[in-house]
């Protein structure tokens, strides 16, 4: 059982990867805006992180980079899950940092095949 960040102003998306990740016996915490997933992530430390892209103020890139360039959090993995479908896109989120890209709509083996395969390295 992992913790697991959920940083992302969606409601909705907020409430499926809850739903999927806790049903694969995961512990989910969840902020709607990326300023505070940073200090969330300093405070916690959890496990994994999946960040959105697109929301208000710091976008998913921003937090991302932040995140992974401080030596107190870079350890944790951060997985991008965006509509941001472009080659560039998933290009640009792993030169931030992010361990994995995925767009929208998530593929819910797909999503926990990838939290499976960076647990570990979290560990």
């Amino acid at each position: 059982m992992a913790n697991i960040l959920i940083i992302d102003d969606s409601p909705t998306d907020v409430r499926v990867f809850s739903m999927l990740l806790e049903r694969a016996g995961h512990r989910v915490d969840s902020v709607n805006n990326a300023e505070d997933g940073i200090e969330r992530v300093r405070a916690t430390k959890p496990d994994l992180v999946i960040m959105d892209v697109i929301m208000p103020g710091m976008n998913g890139f921003q937090a991302t980079r932040t995140l992974t360039r401080d030596p107190a959090t870079a350890h944790v993995p951060i997985v991008i899950i965006t509509t941001k479908s472009m080659e560039t896109d998933r290009v640009w989120g792993m030169r931030q940092g992010a361990k994995a890209f995925i767009t929208k709509p998530v593929n819910e083996k797909e999503l926990l095949s990838c939290i499976n395969e960076l647990l570990p390295k979290a560990a």
